[in-house]
């Protein structure tokens, strides 16, 4: 049955007059028409069947059913710091790191990104990549939308960050994620961009408190060590597996 991310208050028995981006995704993606059963959800953790009740070029309105089991969030915190990354390579990072149950998404703007975003050139981006982690959401049947941040500079990152495990990645790293506390179920991971992160940045980590950590003994592209680091943490302490 199709999902459909709704930017509304989702619950039983309302009536409600979709907006155009989510009209055109169920009538031209989706191909809906009246009558067409879906499931809908708003991003807060419950999702719902839907009838689509009408269903023109002037508008799309469903009938909102009962709420269904879904049970499918990971029992963990992350935030992923990710360094930015040109064109597709970050909004795989992205796609994949939602299927892969990530809580936060920070684009990471750093020394040695090769990807440098004007104020104009960040909103457009963001809008992007928010897009980007909802289609994730609909694909993977997560209930709950990550929380996507603004572009922000690694002193900012640190200052913001409340995790239990504060984590990089890096190949000169000395623990493993198995090194790692059971008991810890918020973490953050800072993964550099296509340069890696500067001698530096891995020096002001340090200093705050981070956990170099080695993903084995080949050097890992960005938007690889992104994804294995999330897939290990959720395989060691969350649901995978």
């Amino acid at each position: 049955m199709p999902r459909l991310f709704l930017p509304l208050a989702v619950h039983p028995g309302a009536k409600l007059e979709l907006p155009v981006t989510a009209a055109h995704r169920l009538r031209e993606v989706l191909r809906l028409r009246e009558g067409d059963l879906l499931t809908v959800f708003d991003g807060t953790g419950s999702e719902h069947y839907a009838e689509v009740s009408l269903c023109t070029r002037e508008g799309v309105e469903v009938v909102v059913g009962e709420p269904t089991p879904a049970l499918r969030e990971s029992p963990l915190t992350i935030v992923l710091a990710q360094g930015l990354a040109r064109g597709e390579r970050m909004d795989y990072t992205l796609q994949k790191a939602v299927e892969l149950g990530v809580t936060q998404i920070v684009p990471l703007a750093s020394e040695r990104s090769q990807v440098k975003l004007d104020a104009v050139r960040a909103a457009r981006r963001l809008e992007h990549w928010r897009a980007i982690i909802i289609h994730a959401c609909e694909q993977s049947g997560r209930t709950r939308v990550p929380e996507l941040s603004e572009v922000v500079g690694l002193a900012e990152f640190i200052a913001m960050d409340r995790a239990e495990a504060r984590l990089t990645l890096a190949p000169s790293g000395g623990a493993s994620l198995q090194s790692l506390p059971a008991n810890l179920r918020s973490y953050s991971l800072v993964i550099g961009p296509e340069g890696g992160l500067s001698g530096n940045e891995l020096a002001l980590l340090g200093a705050h408190g981070y956990q170099s950590i080695r993903l084995g003994p080949r050097t890992l592209r960005t938007e690889t060590a992104a994804l294995v680091a999330l897939a290990a943490l959720q395989a060691l302490r969350g649901d995978l597996l």
